[in-house]
């Protein structure tokens, strides 16, 4: 077989120092070192080795596929994924039947995907469900629109671990793209969040603020300033392709995608998609509501999809696939210097680094 071009953790790319990336992984992985030590190696290790193993590392839970924004960046906003995807939240039974079977099996929960999570009604209960069944790391991610100091205590003392929050831009450009939240109130919220670890001695759950880079783009120094004091990490997206309009991909050469190997994505319906990034359920490879998640994971449907993307080019069999942004080609195209430290941003080929476009 020839060597294959596995991209781990494609499209995030980090703003910060060494050092604080040291400290964010120190953190997020406290109280289940060892674990964690083989958790990491083994998202790289089993991709690179197309291993499937006894169930995946990572689920992905969508509590709600509903959201109170409308970024213009976002494919939900499109007409045809509303036509595809039912507005929903899962149901607490189903909920609790996955994690019956994980806990103590699948190191990591991410509670989120296409929605804000944060609008289930039963949130904390999940959090809190997932780490009394054995779930090392629960996080999610969210716009923070929900988390007042209120609500953030109750989800630090369930037990989340790491919580992403898309912060894109700062004042006027975020408020554009963020419509209707103000900048002013949720960088209110993400400097009272710090306080509140501090005064309960709480390093978890960790905070990771990111932004797509044309929100940033002009003055990402400013960005990482205003955030450097009240978070564990800062990071960037170049903008991918989310609403589908890119005709020109140049692709990599012999690609072979990591998340078959890593993670599994079950829908607030119930329905498991074959990847993250398969938004519009357009390959379905089981129900979570019906069969056992080692079923799923270890099924003929996405061995099926495995075998595909074995073949030299496979993905390209497959529409959603082919236009994924992992196996698109990046150039080093921009440069930023933030605080003396260079930045080199991997932006897609062909890809405009406007949003909404």
């Amino acid at each position: 077989m020839a060597e294959k071009n596995v991209p781990i953790n494609k499209g995030n790319y980090s703003l910060d120092t060494i050092e604080r990336e040291s400290l964010f992984e120190e953190r997020r992985s406290e109280g289940w070192e060892p674990e964690y030590r083989e958790y990491r190696r083994n998202w790289a290790c089993l991709p690179e080795q197309q291993t499937v193993s006894g169930y995946p590392l990572l689920i992905d839970v969508e509590l709600a596929s509903i959201c109170n924004l409308k970024c213009p960046m976002c494919y939900t906003i499109k007409e045809e994924f509303k036509k595809k995807v039912k507005s929903a939240l899962m149901d607490f039974d189903l909920f609790k039947k996955i994690v019956d079977e994980i806990g103590g099996k699948v190191p990591a929960l991410r509670l989120s995907l296409r929605g804000e999570p944060t609008l289930h009604p039963r949130f904390t209960e999940c959090i809190r469900y997932a780490v009394q069944s054995g779930i090392k790391e629960v996080s999610f991610l969210s716009n923070g629109s929900m988390l007042s100091a209120e609500y953030f205590e109750k989800i630090m003392r369930a037990g989340a671990n790491w919580i992403t929050l898309s912060v894109d831009g700062l004042d006027r450009t975020y408020e554009k793209i963020r419509k209707p939240l103000k900048f002013s109130s949720t960088l209110e919220k993400i400097a009272e969040i710090k306080t509140i670890k501090e005064r309960a001695s709480f390093h978890k759950p960790v905070i990771k603020v990111q932004s797509v880079w044309p929100a940033i783009r002009e003055n990402p120094e400013k960005y990482y300033n205003t955030f450097l004091p009240h978070t564990d990490l800062i990071a960037f997206n170049p903008l991918i392709d989310y609403l589908g309009k890119d005709e020109q991909i140049v692709y990599e050469e012999d690609f072979s995608c990591p998340q078959l190997y890593q993670r599994l994505v079950v829908g607030a319906d119930g329905l498991v998609m074959m990847c993250s990034n398969d938004e519009e359920n357009t390959v379905v490879v089981g129900d979570a509501k019906h069969q056992r998640v080692c079923e799923i994971w270890r099924g003929r449907e996405l061995n099926s999809v495995r075998e595909i993307h074995r073949k030299r080019n496979g993905f390209m069999q497959i529409p959603v696939c082919k236009k994924c942004y992992l196996p698109r080609k990046t150039e080093n195209s921009e440069r930023a210097v933030v605080n003396g430290r260079e930045i080199i941003v991997r932006n897609y080929i062909n890809r405009q680094q406007r949003v909404g476009e």
